[in-house]
């Protein structure tokens, strides 16, 4: 059995409309774990932990040979830079990143642009739906943390903001 994406997106649909707490799943190798607690841990089989950012702790079934297209990754929400003075636009759910509204079109931010805590950013899209990310702070885009295309978890820092004078 191979489990694909769309199969991984399908069993976070289910969880998404189910009234259940948590969904642990392993198949051939594949550990999922989906969880409405923030403070919920994943356990390996070697029973070391690991921490869970509330959406999903996975690991990404490979590719089939066949396939043209990139496996997605889970953006790490873990900045790689000082982030001191500056305010996170954190992802509000599990889904794939899309800078801009359509393919081919301009991106909703760039660095240094100013923003407005209404400022549409971007785009997270889960089976289909797409759901507008509003900036939800005032200033100028500082960094951007996660390049277009591809999958972030829960709460991960999309971009980073210096916040302007109100």
């Amino acid at each position: 059995m191979t489990i694909e994406n769309k199969d991984i997106e399908a069993f976070i649909r289910l969880f998404e409309h189910s009234d259940w707490n948590e969904l642990r799943l392993e198949v051939d190798g594949l550990q999922m774990v989906l969880s409405n607690d923030p403070a919920a841990k994943a356990i390996v089989e070697t029973g070391a932990e690991m921490p869970h950012p509330a959406a999903i702790a996975s690991q990404p079934a490979p590719a089939p040979a066949s396939s043209a297209a990139p496996v997605a990754t889970l953006a790490s929400a873990a900045p790689a830079e000082n982030t001191d003075g500056l305010i996170a636009i954190r992802a509000p759910n599990l889904g794939t990143f899309y800078r801009s509204p359509n393919p081919g079109e301009a991106s909703y931010v760039e660095i240094g642009q100013e923003i407005g805590a209404d400022s549409e950013v971007c785009l997270i899209e889960v089976m289909k739906l797409f759901t507008p990310v509003r900036a939800g702070v005032s200033g100028r885009i500082a960094r951007i943390c996660v390049q277009d295309g591809s999958m972030v978890e829960f709460d991960a820092p999309l971009f980073y903001v210096e916040p302007g004078a109100e």
